[in-house]
């Protein structure tokens, strides 16, 4: 385990298959040669044998609550059932022991160095294939504050999320 700066890659694994490509992502930046920490955000569903894995590739393991947008119809009709908790990436921002990091999907494999990202601002990302008004939540760069978590999460008990689905917080 390395010794953990002011800034970390991010990523999230909510299941044995998704911790699987976590740990392959954590390789690819390694091998790229990357300068920063690298934190793997899990939920109670990945095993404690697969943990134990995380934990001794990643420089931290953080157990969060998932955040699950309830929106089965939708995600079944997309034949995506799994993008359900993709808004449990919003813990990244409870990382405030970070200055900055730079989230990373757990599919996304890195090729070569790209510490470059931390250069760039709050909120960068790329605008997303499907929805040309939206970003890609799976690379962006942001800085950790419990304000903006909380800003961002009672933004979605009263708005939703982008297609209308009601939210389920942790604890509701």
């Amino acid at each position: 385990m390395a010794v953990l700066g002011d800034t970390a890659f991010v990523t999230l694994a909510t299941n044995d298959p998704y911790a699987l490509g976590a740990l392959v992502l954590c390789h690819s930046l390694k091998e790229a040669g990357s300068a920063h920490s690298i934190v793997c955000l899990i939920t109670d569903g990945v095993s404690q044998e697969m943990i134990s894995r995380l934990e001794t590739t990643f420089d931290l393991v953080v157990s969060v609550a998932q955040i699950d947008s309830n929106d089965r119809e939708m995600l079944e009709l997309l034949r995506r059932p799994e993008l359900g908790v993709t808004l449990t990436k919003l813990h990244v921002w409870r990382l405030t022991q970070f200055n900055k990091v730079v989230f990373l999907d757990a599919d996304t494999l890195v090729l070569q160095n790209i510490d470059d990202l931390f250069d760039r601002p709050e909120l960068s990302a790329a605008p997303d294939i499907g929805w040309p008004d939206c970003f890609n939540s799976g690379l962006f760069v942001c800085v950790p504050s419990e304000i903006t978590f909380r800003a961002l999460t009672s933004m979605l008990l009263t708005e939703g999320s982008f297609d209308g689905a009601p939210i389920r917080l942790p604890g509701q």
